[in-house]
């Protein structure tokens, strides 16, 4: 039975769908105004691991993952830049999209974006006027009504009256109270705006979500998740916006990932310790880097340092040399003991770690069964592939991995070219260039294997 952790309750949970073999699932996605981050990476291959897992548990699952495309930072950089903010947010998703592929993150089902959803955001907006959850301020904002949702801070735990006490809010004489938030914001001059019965203006960030997930997956679904931040107040905000507006329950489980750590630091730009996507793709392949998110539990803090990113490399190369020059047979079956360990792990709100070991003790196997029974490392090798798809894992061909190097620069021609030149250095029992060549591959990263006549070469 898979039990996941709800971050509503603060406890783990069977996970019962609300239509028996279905799961409708949204994640909230990112505000495309720069490249992603590594605290992006983890919510992208966080969720899609836990979408692939429930479809490999035969469940019909509908996964939504929105893109904020309006919003403070994003007509800020756009007017930093002198650019239309739509010719900004468009080059972003687009980078956002490779980097995703990169990390052998699988689109979602429907990717909705803010700007293509204003009909429903006002309409949601005028609902929650006409059901006293709202009001028109004096400015042209229209504002939520905190007060008016009896169990706001259920999901982060807060009370109105210590947040009221404790929380530096700044003065703004237009709100009821402090801690309403905006729904609509009046348009100021130059800025993108929408026309709405309130005048033109655009939404505020939190409507859009809760917008944006009941118009693809109804007012009640099975899942929300997002990082770790986002729980307040954003989640809470899509709580009370959600459930005021319909009445009904909004979402039956919130799951939120951890943070991300640089070097057991908090990731900041002020610390210059911010690393994009593609910064770390320079030095590092996709798979690797999706290795080192989920050798970590999505609920714990992920310490990000290249230590780390180096020893998810090294493992990963363990995977990969175990399924090498194997004709690894499609695997279909579901009850052996490491499918039944691995599903275990899983089960236990989605504990990676675990699985991963289960993948290394089926490496191991094969390994040893290699030179006694081929079959038999044919049929452990088939499992363990099958098994490192759930988790995005050993996709790709063993070999075309091994020798392909982190970035754009492919230099594996010339390794090939080294390579074969030793070889004929030995069958001219030249030593000293045989190994003056294999000294230079060492200095570029490359372990050789000599075995019966032939040379085969993977990057360290």
């Amino acid at each position: 039975m898979l039990q996941i952790y709800n971050s509503l309750t603060r406890k783990k949970e069977t996970f019962t769908p609300i239509e028996p073999g279905k799961v409708r699932m949204y994640v909230c996605g990112m505000t495309v105004y720069d490249l992603c981050h590594l605290g992006h990476a983890r919510v992208l291959v966080v969720f899609d691991t836990v979408v692939r897992y429930l479809r490999a548990s035969g469940y019909d699952v509908t996964y939504i993952r929105n893109i904020t495309d309006i919003d403070d930072k994003i007509i800020n950089r756009a007017n930093e830049n002198g650019e239309v903010f739509s010719a900004l947010t468009e080059r972003f998703i687009t980078a956002m999209h490779e980097d995703a592929a990169e990390l052998g993150v699988l689109p979602p089902d429907e990717e909705p974006q803010a700007t293509h959803s204003m009909d429903d955001i006002i309409a949601m907006v005028q609902t929650l006027i006409d059901k006293k959850h709202a009001y028109l301020a004096s400015n042209g904002d229209v504002y939520y009504d905190v007060s008016s949702f009896q169990s706001y801070g259920r999901l982060s735990g807060k009370r109105l009256e210590d947040l009221r006490a404790g929380e530096r809010v700044a003065v703004d004489e237009h709100k009821d109270d402090p801690l309403d938030f905006v729904l609509w914001k009046a348009a100021k001059p130059d800025e993108p705006s929408w026309d709405s019965p309130w005048g033109k203006g655009r939404p505020g960030w939190h409507i859009e979500c809760s917008a944006m997930s009941t118009c693809c997956l109804g007012n009640h679904f099975d899942i929300h998740g997002g990082g770790q931040d986002l729980q307040f107040p954003h989640h809470e905000n899509e709580i009370a916006q959600s459930e005021a507006a319909t009445g009904e329950t909004f979402v039956n489980l919130w799951m939120h990932n951890g943070f991300v750590r640089i070097n057991d630091e908090k990731m900041s730009k002020s610390l210059n310790n911010f690393f994009t996507v593609r910064e770390i793709l320079k030095l590092y392949k996709g798979e690797e880097i999706r290795y080192f998110v989920l050798a970590s539990q999505y609920r714990s803090p992920l310490n990000y340092a290249d230590t780390l990113l180096d020893s998810a490399r090294t493992a990963l190369a363990r995977l990969y040399n175990s399924l090498r020059g194997l004709d690894v047979p499609t695997d279909t079956g579901s009850d052996d003991e490491y499918t039944l360990r691995f599903n275990k792990a899983m089960d236990d709100d989605f504990n990676t770690p675990e699985a991963i070991a289960v993948l290394f003790e089926l490496a191991g196997e094969v390994n040893k069964a290699r030179d006694t029974d081929s079959e038999q490392a044919l049929q452990l090798a088939g499992i363990l592939k099958r098994l490192a798809n759930v988790l995005g894992l050993l996709e790709a061909d063993p070999e075309t991995f091994l020798k392909r190097g982190a970035g754009d620069s492919d230099d594996s021609a010339q390794i090939d070219d080294l390579v074969a030149a030793r070889l004929q250095a030995r069958t001219d029992k030249d030593w000293a260039e045989a190994d003056r060549i294999r000294d230079q591959l060492t200095e570029m990263g490359i372990e050789l294997e000599d075995k019966d006549g032939e040379t085969i070469w993977r990057r360290s």
